[in-house]
């Protein structure tokens, strides 16, 4: 794994400055910088555990009812995967 992506900290910052890029420093997506209403988290794993993971998020939080995705999605050194996936909070 590739030093620039080592701990969570590491992510945070990345993603921060990623962020910085929309205007008004709002979150991908989001309206007036309040997230516009979607729940992310980001995980950076191998290959496998990444597949596992999301397959778990979709299974836990169905796309039909919570809308969930894969928002942004990245292939790192050493067969990591880099990812966020999103969801509303609630289905209605």
């Amino acid at each position: 794994m590739s030093e620039q992506h080592r701990t969570p900290a590491d992510l945070a910052r990345r993603m921060s400055a990623r962020q910085a890029q929309w205007p008004g420093g709002a979150a991908f997506g989001a309206r007036n910088g309040d997230g516009g209403g979607w729940r992310r988290e980001s995980f950076v794993l191998p290959r496998a555990e990444a597949r596992q993971k999301a397959r778990t998020w979709f299974e836990r939080f169905p796309k039909a009812a919570y809308m969930t995705e894969i928002e942004f999605w990245q292939e790192l050194p050493n067969d990591m995967i880099e990812f966020t996936i999103r969801r509303l909070p609630s289905a209605d």
